[in-house]
């Protein structure tokens, strides 16, 4: 199955996020959920970024709270739009889910 994952918030419960298990997992770091995309703690990237997983930050949440696409503290974040969060719901993942 091909999931998908809204996170959206800093703090998140470790157990439900750490169980996702997908043949194709991405997470969508949205709302308050961008600061895992844009600051480390203790020099450290987000453990959220430790998961196997495509992940995507949304562009106007990170721009809201001062961020550019030159704060993602990993190569590996995609900043995207809107118009390409509707592609990955609706035509590129079976599931997606709000975290």
């Amino acid at each position: 199955m091909k999931l998908g994952v809204i996170l959206t918030e800093q703090a998140r419960t470790e157990s439900t996020y750490e169980r996702l298990q997908a043949e194709k997992l991405s997470v969508v770091l949205a709302g308050n959920g961008i600061y895992h995309a844009v600051v480390k703690a203790d020099g450290k990237p987000s453990k959220v970024l430790d998961k196997a997983a495509d992940f995507y930050v949304l562009t106007e949440d990170m721009e809201t709270r001062g961020f550019t696409a030159g704060d993602l503290v990993d190569g590996k974040i995609k900043p995207i739009d809107m118009s390409r969060l509707v592609d990955l719901i609706m035509v590129e993942h079976d599931k997606f889910v709000w975290l």
